[in-house]
């Protein structure tokens, strides 16, 4: 006895696609995370999921961030992915497009109080060598393209998405840019916090706390300085 099967129709296997496409891309970066935490050994939290995968290699870990930034990629059109040294016309494009903003807003009250706290915890060392991207007033302290475009994510989200972002989700946001600015040296330098068994989120990373870990590490960047 012949069995006839129901053949499906291509807007079927177009849902059947989308669909495991979605399923694999959600379980990314919970797997990659999970590698993370096992090649480490520390149970800390790892890199926040969402946008930043991870995984080990035998000279430095991988800490690019990928996909779109939640809220505000969408928003400004955006994505981490915009930064690549294989694509420097759209590197550029994507830096501009944060960079304006740290020249169009301008913050007060509240607001400029938390800029204040969340910006001079980091810098953008590689490129130059002042304790912070501002000042102790919130000026810029720093003249590169990547320092702009780390400001102006910090500014778009106090004025956009102030009670949507932490101060500490903020400069994690920063610290993702900043990798992707230096890939290089970042990463060199999660190998060594490994290493030294420290926990690895974006603020140890790329924030000030950890400044000078790594020791010399050289490597290039992406985007002018």
């Amino acid at each position: 006895m012949k069995i006839k099967l129901k053949k499906q129709t291509s807007f079927q296997v177009v849902l059947i696609v989308l669909v495991a496409l979605t399923l694999a891309s959600a379980s990314y970066n919970s797997l990659a995370i999970s590698k993370l935490k096992e090649n480490s050994g520390n149970p800390g939290s790892g890199i926040p999921s969402g946008n930043g995968g991870v995984a080990t290699s035998l000279t430095a870990v991988d800490v690019i961030p990928k996909g779109v930034p939640r809220i505000y990629g969408e928003e400004l059109g955006v994505s981490y992915d915009g930064v690549t040294p294989n694509d420097p016309q759209l590197t550029e494009q994507t830096i501009r497009t944060l960079a304006v903003l740290d020249q169009q807003i301008e913050l007060s009250g509240d607001a400029l109080t938390r800029y204040i706290e969340v910006a001079s915890q980091i810098s953008c060392e590689y490129c130059c060598g002042a304790p912070a991207i501002i000042d102790s007033k919130g000026n810029a302290a720093c003249g590169c393209a990547h320092s702009y475009a780390m400001r102006g994510v910090a500014k778009y989200l106090l004025s956009k998405h102030a009670s949507e972002f932490t101060d500490d989700e903020i400069l994690e946001e920063m610290g993702k840019w900043k990798t992707l600015f230096f890939p290089s040296q970042l990463s060199q330098k999660a190998q060594v916090l490994k290493d030294k068994s420290i926990e690895l989120n974006y603020i140890n990373l790329a924030s000030n706390k950890y400044r000078g870990v790594e020791q010399g590490v050289s490597g290039g960047m992406v985007g002018g300085c």
